[in-house]
């Protein structure tokens, strides 16, 4: 099970640096963008370590307060659910 959770996580993660760079790419296009909440959506699903580090890999959105405390926030959340899940199962 464990697998599975840790592959889950790297394809989010994976997911989080991608939408980033995408949406940092079609914003310079000046194109239709990714939708704030979608972004949100995949750091909340799992990826907010890709999503947080896509921010400042790629300079997006580092200048919107939402995302500067929201992304590390959700990040955090993720983490110490992940400790308590595993102290609950030791």
């Amino acid at each position: 099970m464990e697998k599975i959770v840790a592959a889950y996580l790297i394809i989010m993660n994976i997911t989080g640096i991608l939408v980033m760079g995408i949406d940092k790419q079609k914003a310079r296009m000046h194109r239709w963008r990714i939708p704030e909440k979608v972004l949100f959506l995949v750091s909340l699903l799992g990826g907010s370590a890709g999503t947080w580090a896509g921010m400042y890999l790629f300079r997006h959105k580092t200048k919107h307060w939402y995302f500067v405390v929201g992304m590390p926030l959700i990040f955090i959340l993720q983490v110490l659910v992940i400790i308590f899940i595993r102290k609950s199962y030791s």
